[in-house]
């Protein structure tokens, strides 16, 4: 019963990470299509598919890649489970059942979220994109502003934010996996333009020009979204918090094993290779190869974490 609360928690924080995900990774979609000129239109929407990873269950309920199927289907489609709705929707039945533990403040705004989502059409995406995903956004860090005011630092707020961190680290690798995929062959400046749309999706960029003013270019601009220790929204600000509330959840003594201890040591090991890391490798191949190492070692921290908090009783929240 006790660890079901702590994977619940968890997956609080993951899912509405994810929601916001979704709409930054849209919202670089649109930046891109209006830097670049983009010729095939099944090919670019395509693309958004492939960087979610659910190809083969769009496939399942459409035949080719239009603008419209492909924002409903990642959109509204609650049959799609990793849709933006889904989450928002799997997060408020978790909160649901933790009602009575958690700021009431925290079910008001995903309920309302919920309903929300749950009136809008694609017609409403269509009808003005920019506008319905800076909704999204804003609902998001409603929910974020309401759980750093006002919920007690215990073992709930720690998962939450553990699951949110680990959520963030993996998305945007994930997004400059797909962006640097996606540049392969181009020229300098096709790859510049569209880090630069990440880099704006993630509202970055004022934060990255005070570190590298006089220096933009590709290398820049991944080595800020990665290694930058101080942007909330880099791989190393994520792990390196990530480590610190699995450090500070509070186990009973009987329980504090190897499985919290490795978790822990899992976190550490990876935000020290990349405090160490080279700027030399942030180009070519070898940033691909960064990408899809921090790819496999988000997935199994996660595995870590839910063997070691999540399939045994003892934990106290």
């Amino acid at each position: 019963m006790l660890n079901r609360n702590a994977e619940a928690l968890f997956w609080i924080g993951r899912y509405i990470e994810r929601a916001e995900n979704h709409a930054r990774l849209i919202n670089v979609h649109y930046h891109i299509q209006q830097e670049e000129d983009f010729q095939e239109e099944g090919h670019k929407w395509s693309r958004l598919i492939d960087a979610l990873g659910v190809r083969g269950e769009y496939l399942q309920q459409f035949e080719t890649f239009s603008e419209q199927d492909v924002l409903s289907f990642i959109t509204l489609d609650l049959g799609n489970s990793n849709s933006l709705f889904s989450c928002v929707h799997h997060a408020r039945n978790n909160l649901r059942t933790l009602r009575q533990q958690l700021p009431s403040e925290l079910w008001d705004v995903v309920n309302s979220f919920n309903l929300w989502l749950g009136e809008r059409s694609v017609a409403d995406i269509m009808s003005g994109p920019h506008q319905f995903y800076q909704q999204v956004k804003e609902r998001t860090a409603m929910f974020l502003g309401a759980e750093q005011s006002v919920m007690l630092r215990g073992n709930e707020w720690h998962f939450i934010e553990s699951g949110r961190f680990l959520e963030r680290a993996e998305n945007t690798t994930r997004i400059l996996q797909a962006v640097i995929a996606s540049c392969r062959f181009k020229e300098l400046n096709a790859v510049y333009t569209q880090l630069q749309a990440v880099l704006k999706s993630v509202s970055g960029y004022q934060a990255f020009r005070r570190y590298y003013a006089d220096a933009m270019s590709p290398e820049s601009i991944l080595d800020f979204l990665i290694a930058n220790p101080k942007f909330p929204r880099s791989v190393r600000f994520s792990f390196h918090q990530l480590e610190e509330h699995l450090a500070k959840l509070e186990l009973d003594s009987s329980e504090k094993g190897s499985g919290h201890e490795k978790v822990i040591r899992q976190a550490g090991k990876l935000k020290a290779e990349l405090d160490y890391m080279e700027k030399e490798e942030m180009s070519g191949e070898l940033v691909e190869d960064v990408l899809k190492a921090l790819v496999i070692s988000c997935q199994k921290l996660g595995k870590t974490m839910e063997g070691a908090f999540f399939r045994r009783e003892g934990v106290s929240v």
